[in-house]
């Protein structure tokens, strides 16, 4: 009881801390918000041809996928935020489209595991590409000293809300 006490105290000492760090600068919150909204712009633009064959969830099953390799669809459901049965309806009709493909767990037979197929690979690195572009053309409008600017404090807030680095997914042969 003790620990969990001096647990929860270092929590509330941490959070008191971090929120009179934001107060103190208030336009770092506004920024990155603005940030915000201007990368969505972005990904909108470059996943619109995409959402012509996919929908928005399905995508992002896609992505994570991607990102993650062959995956148990209980963890997916699970990542997706969804109930498994809602799922598995949609992970069918994304089979029966050809982006994906089901299999035994050969390591557990009453498991199943989906991975991409081929089709489903060329969405997201095509997405990826144009999305790639879209950034590319907004820091070509900056100095090359804004850029390094910019490439800091996005590997700062990265590092902060637990994005791994493009560096860490490929030594994970993600």
């Amino acid at each position: 009881m003790i620990a969990h006490d001096g647990a929860n105290a270092h929590s509330n000492e941490l959070w008191s801390a971090m929120t009179e760090l934001m107060d103190a600068v208030p336009d770092a919150t506004d920024a990155t918000l603005t940030a915000s909204r201007a990368l969505l712009g972005v990904v909108a633009r470059s996943v619109a041809s995409a959402l012509e064959v996919v929908t928005l969830p399905q995508f992002r099953v896609l992505v994570l996928l991607s990102a993650e390799g062959q995956t148990r669809i209980g963890s997916l459901a699970e990542r997706m935020g969804v109930v498994a049965s809602t799922f598995t309806r949609s992970v069918d009709r994304m089979v029966a489209s050809g982006w994906i493909v089901r299999a035994e767990n050969p390591d557990s037979r009453r498991e199943v595991l989906i991975d991409l197929t081929d089709d489903g690979r060329r969405l997201v690195e095509a997405v990826t590409e144009r999305r790639r572009r879209e950034i590319r053309k907004v820091l070509a409008l900056l100095t090359e000293d804004d850029r390094a600017v910019v490439a800091r404090a996005f590997t700062l807030f990265n590092a902060a809300a637990g994005e791994p680095t493009v560096e860490d997914l490929l030594t994970l042969g993600l």
